[in-house]
Parts: structure tokens; C-alpha cells; sequence
């Protein structure tokens, strides 16, 4: 990465009162907030006995990417930088869409030091799509903050991946501001060291006739969660999630997904796909909440999981609140075995055991692919699934 030197670790600067004051009402939070049981609703499947945040040091993130990227009254900054130098943008959305009562949002307002702004003023658009790598060093916990803030009739693609060497902790907020009429490509691809922890809080609020395409990838990691949220928060808003998984080994990959339409006239569709070896285990959550009022919505979400070990475990978990009686909201969720039917279909057809299971796995998330739009987010999607699967079938 010929920019990590960059480092984008904060730059040493004076923050202001009004972030100092944040950090420290964030920082009692935190004392006081007990990290969730397996008692807790949404907790349920995951286990957090053994975190201790004190046997990590506090890390600076290595990041590529940021150089060059501002141009055309688009910003693109180290978060703790543009606190200052804008701070009527940084002021009024940071913090503004995710819970402040939450162990981890908590802990992160507290503590982060690295981050980045995206700011695409009205009908602004990033001219490049902006590709961040994140990634620290073994016994570090990282604190990682995205705002991304899209003003009216604005676009912008962004891909970010979040990669670790070696046992640590990762705890990341992305904040997603799509103004009316705008269009954000999202992309999120965890690959840390299957040593770690991670945990990722992810909000967007989309306006009045905006969309999201939102794409996210989880390949590394050993426990944790990611809670990826979407507002639908004005008429004819849309989105589009699109969310692969695939763990090996002793992973445990937790996705936790809310589709809340809470304007009238909007549309969601989330389509979720996971392949699990050897004995990892995974669970996804997901929610469609149509709000009082939020007429005509149209949700789908499904969740289907292949499972190429008897050791393996998926938990596909859907739900609907709905809350209006003029909707369409449909959901599914499947887990599998791989068919010895198709594989045997293929065997006799001359192919290499190996070679029959990638078919059918291809297959499988083949169709994942397909539903992102075409271009860099589209092609590293395919790229990156293939390499995973190439790991998966190298470990059988």
C-alpha cells in the first residue's frame, strides 16, 4: 500500500470543545454500560466470555487510500482533522444516527482516533470510487469512525476493508447520510485475522428518492457482531443490501440487519448468502420494521446458508414488525448441506471432487454477484469471493 505510510493516524491537533465534550459523556457511558449476555435479545447466539478490552493496547490504524481523494468541493479527510476544519457537517451528523447507549458505539465515541469524512455537497459526485484499507497489528484494539455525508443529488462510491495481523480487536461505526435525490455504493469487506474480535455498528438514513447499494463481505474474525442498519427515511427512498459470509476453522460470524421503512413509497431488498467448512458456526438477524404511516413500502430479505462440513452451523433468523396495512413485505431463509445428488451429477460428468464442489458453490453465491451494478465494487465482489472459496476448498 504505497500510501500506509500515511498512516492517517490523527493528526496531532486540538480538538474542539464541543467533540472533547462528546468524549467525555461517552466515556461514563461506557463505565456504566454492562457488555451484552447471551440473555439479551439479538445476543442470543454469540458468546462474549473471554473479552477482556484490557488485555489489548490502544492502536493507531494503518490506512491507504486517502491520498488525492478531495477534489471538486468533495472532502475526504482524516476524521479528527475535519472535526476541526468542518466542523458544521462533523458536529451535527457524528453521532447522529447510531445509539449512544451501547457498550461499543459508547466505547468507540470514547476512544477513537482514527476515522475518515466523506462530505459530497449538493450535486457534488466523488469522481473516483474510494477504496480505504484498513488494518492494525496484533494486540491492538482499534476504534474506527466513518462519516460519510451525501447532500441533495449528490453520488459516491466507497469500498472499504478492514484487514488485522494477528489476535486483536476491531470496533467500528460507519454513519451513512444519503440527502434527497442522492446515490451511495457502499462496501464493506472484513477480512481480520480469524484470531480477533470484531464488532461493527452500521447506520444509514436515505432521503426522499435516494438510494443505497450496499454490499458487505465478512471473511475473517473468530467472534463478534456486525449490526448493519437501514432507514428508509423518505418517500421513494430504496436500498439494496447484498451481504456474503463464509468462515472456517472455529469462526463464529454474526450479522444482524434492520430494514426500517419509515416513509411511504419506499422499497428494500436484502439477500444475505454464507458457506461455512470445517466447525464454524454463523447466525444472521434480520428485521424489516415498516413504521406507522409508511404506506406502499415493498421489503424482501432472505438468508440462505450452504454448509460444506456436518460440523458446520447457520442460523437464519427473519422478522417482520409492520405497523401500516398497505405493504408488501416477504422474507425466506434456507440451510443446506451440499446436494450429493448435484455433486455425484457432476462427478459422472468427469469433473475432480474439487472441481464439483466450486461449481456448485459458484452457483451458490453466483447470483450475489449479479445484483451489484456493474463496475469496481461489482468486480471485487467476484475477486473476492473466488480467492475465499479457493481458501475453503484448499482446508477441506
Amino acid at each position: 500500500m504505497a500510501d500506509a505510510a500515511a498512516a492517517a493516524a490523527a493528526p496531532a491537533v486540538q480538538e474542539p470543545d464541543w467533540l472533547r465534550s462528546r468524549r467525555d459523556e461517552a466515556k461514563d457511558r461506557s463505565h456504566e454500560l454492562a457488555l451484552p449476555t447471551q440473555k439479551d435479545k439479538g445476543w442470543e447466539f454469540t458468546d462474549l466470555e473471554g473479552l477482556d478490552f484490557d488485555a489489548y493496547t490502544d492502536g493507531l490504524a494503518r490506512v491507504a487510500g486517502l491520498d488525492g481523494a478531495s477534489a471538486d468541493g468533495v472532502v475526504v479527510a482524516p476524521l479528527a482533522a475535519a472535526a476541526t476544519e468542518h466542523p458544521d457537517v462533523v458536529g451535527e451528523r457524528l453521532g447522529s444516527l447510531v445509539e449512544p447507549a451501547d457498550p461499543f458505539t459508547a466505547r468507540n465515541a470514547a476512544r477513537w482516533r482514527d476515522g475518515v469524512l466523506i462530505w459530497v455537497p449538493d450535486g457534488r459526485r466523488l469522481a473516483e470510487p474510494l477504496r480505504l484499507e484498513i488494518s492494525g497489528d496484533e494486540g491492538e484494539e482499534l476504534h474506527w469512525r466513518v462519516l460519510i455525508v451525501l447532500g441533495d443529488g449528490a453520488e459516491a462510491e466507497v469500498w472499504e476493508r478492514y484487514g488485522s495481523d494477528g489476535e486483536g480487536l476491531f470496533n467500528g461505526v460507519v454513519e451513512m447520510v444519503v440527502g434527497d435525490a442522492a446515490t451511495l455504493r457502499y462496501a464493506c469487506e472484513q477480512e481480520l485475522s480469524d484470531r480477533s474480535w470484531v464488532f461493527a455498528t452500521q447506520r444509514a438514513e436515505v432521503g426522499r428518492d435516494a438510494s443505497l447499494e450496499w454490499t458487505a463481505l465478512g471473511f475473517g474474525s473468530a467472534r463478534g457482531k456486525v449490526r448493519m442498519e437501514t432507514k428508509l427515511a423518505g418517500r421513494g427512498s430504496s436500498a439494496r443490501v447484498t451481504g456474503a459470509y463464509a468462515g472456517a476453522g472455529t469462526q463464529h460470524l454474526d450479522y444482524d440487519t434492520t430494514q426500517e421503512h419509515a416513509a411511504d413509497h419506499t422499497t428494500s431488498d436484502l439477500a444475505f448468502r454464507g458457506v461455512l467448512a470445517e466447525k464454524a458456526t454463523a447466525v444472521w438477524r434480520g428485521m424489516i420494521r415498516v413504521d406507522r404511516g409508511a404506506q406502499q413500502t415493498d421489503a424482501f430479505q432472505e438468508s440462505r446458508n450452504l454448509l460444506l462440513s456436518t460440523d458446520a452451523h447457520a442460523d437464519a433468523i427473519p422478522g417482520l414488525e409492520i405497523e401500516a396495512d398497505d405493504v408488501r413485505c416477504t422474507h425466506a431463509a434456507a440451510v443446506a448441506q451440499l446436494d450429493p445428488e448435484q455433486l455425484y451429477y457432476l462427478r459422472a460428468r468427469g469433473l475432480s471432487e474439487q472441481a464439483a464442489q466450486r461449481l456448485v458453490i459458484e452457483g451458490f453465491v453466483g447470483s450475489l454477484v449479479e445484483r451489484v451494478p456493474d463496475g469496481p465494487a461489482r468486480e471485487r465482489l467476484g475477486d473476492a469471493l473466488e480467492e475465499r472459496i479457493d481458501t475453503l476448498l484448499a482446508e477441506r
